[in-house]
């Protein structure tokens, strides 16, 4: 577990889906019957955010109320197999909500809901405040959803105690007025809604900075912010507006990508508090990771992780132009090769090339280019997967394919400082000598090649 600590409050609700499949129309009414073969249940609401939590290996306590039934035990039960601490959960005379989904197959046909929304009476709310003192928490999340526990004066309570103890305080909102979260660090409406709160239409970037605006001015948070679905999160630092891009490649169900985004954001404020760009970033990798599943999903740091390694590996391999621009007043180092199997003599060669300056470009030859210098049986991995692969060392700064026997165009359009070669071009005219300021010849690992990985599989 992360050894930060984050503690959610707001309304706990159970899921449950009946899947099964439609055969026939009832002849009581004109509705499908389903025949149910599987039944399931899950976190919901505030729920859902602690179970994000847990899979950002945070240490996670949650704090709402249940109803003293069959349903408030099964939460319990799942919150507890996913290590979330309970001691603050409390029960109270309503049931404990439930969210029924019926499911014909991929197709939700209806949702039934068990729940009786009650304000929390004076003494549980103070049970609360008084246990939050006695937590030693770095952020508390308010999920709220409208269903009773978030009073708007009792919400000002844990907003004011935060504030005063150096506590962080998310809260994901509901309804339109939002000065209920006045002063929390942000709040995370989406653009319907903001819209519906601020009664701005947002509809692009001026509308979208006039909410976040008036959010700042009316709320007073320390950063307005607006998710907006496929396109990212808008959101301001120091009354200046940033967008941050979303990531996701292929959206199979939104359900849960709110509660995914303000528990990454969490998770990445805590690490460090003004870095909201970052927290952004990662929200939007942690929620098109969620939006690629069915139902309320979660992403793990794991997943976030490699999405964000593979992130940056890729934005790694460019074409000639966007090169140009990433190399500006760089002390540019150029080599190139097939790198078909890279190996020890590679790297070597690679990691001496990159103390050479303050960037090390390498070009690479593709897949016709490979053919046509080496035959028809090579390259055995792809350009791409040449290219990738060395997008991820540390050393390599940036990895462009080209597809002519040499790499003269490239090194004519970057004008390297430094061409780098292997010691067996020693006396051998190196292409673009004539255009880089200085060639040095760095010496191989002996008996280390890719031929003679190859000649070794075949025996």
């Amino acid at each position: 577990m992360h050894k930060k600590s984050i503690l959610v409050i707001g309304d706990l609700m159970l899921d449950s889906y009946i899947f099964g499949s439609v055969d026939k129309i009832s002849p009581e009414a004109p509705v499908p019957v389903l025949l149910a073969k599987e039944k399931s249940f899950s976190l919901g609401g505030a729920c859902n955010v602690a179970n994000n939590l847990v899979a950002l290996k945070v240490d996670t306590k949650i704090c709402g109320v249940i109803g003293d039934d069959e349903n408030g035990k099964k939460l319990l039960d799942i919150l507890e197999s996913k290590g979330i601490n309970t001691d603050l959960v409390y029960k109270d005379e309503r049931p404990t909500t439930l969210k029924c989904r019926i499911v014909a197959k991929t197709h939700q046909m209806l949702r039934f809901d068990e729940e009786k929304i009650l304000p929390l009476s004076k003494e549980l709310e103070s049970k609360i405040l008084n246990a939050l003192k006695l937590e030693k928490v770095d952020c508390v999340i308010l999920s709220d959803y409208a269903k009773g526990v978030l009073s708007k004066p009792f919400t000002q309570e844990i907003i004011s105690f935060c504030n005063a103890h150096n506590i962080l305080v998310l809260c994901d909102p509901k309804g339109k007025d939002f000065t209920k979260y006045k002063d929390a660090t942000l709040i995370t409406p989406n653009i319907k809604e903001a819209s519906f709160a601020t009664d701005i239409n947002i509809k692009d970037d001026d509308s979208l900075k006039q909410a976040l605006t008036y959010m700042k001015d009316i709320c007073k948070l320390k950063y307005p912010l607006i998710t907006l679905s496929e396109d990212g999160i808008g959101y301001m630092k120091d009354s200046i507006f940033y967008k941050s891009k979303a990531k996701a490649q292929e959206v199979y169900d939104v359900s849960g990508a709110g509660d995914t985004a303000i528990a990454a954001l969490a998770f990445k404020l805590i690490e460090d508090k003004e870095d909201i760009k970052q927290a952004c970033e990662f929200a939007n990798i942690a929620a098109a990771i969620v939006v690629g599943k069915l139902g309320s999903a979660v992403a793990t740091l794991e997943e976030v992780e490699n999405a964000i390694s593979r992130s940056i590996v890729s934005h790694k391999i460019l074409d000639i132009k966007s090169l140009k621009d990433r190399i500006l007043d760089k002390k540019v180092v150029f080599t190139n090769g097939c790198f078909d199997i890279l190996h020890i003599g590679h790297v070597s060669y690679l990691q001496k090339a990159k103390t050479l300056g303050d960037v090390l470009v390498v070009g690479v030859n593709s897949d016709l280019s490979v053919k046509r210098l080496k035959g028809d049986t090579r390259p055995i991995n792809s350009e791409f997967d040449r290219a990738y692969i060395l997008a991820s060392l540390a050393c390599v700064d940036f990895v462009v394919i080209f597809d002519e026997d040499t790499p003269l165009k490239i090194i004519e359009s970057l004008k390297p400082d430094v061409l780098v070669k292997g010691a067996d071009y020693k006396g051998k005219e190196v292409v673009g000598s004539k255009v880089a300021k200085e060639v040095v010849l760095i010496d191989y690992i002996k008996d280390k090649s890719t031929t003679n990985i190859i000649n070794k599989i075949k025996g």
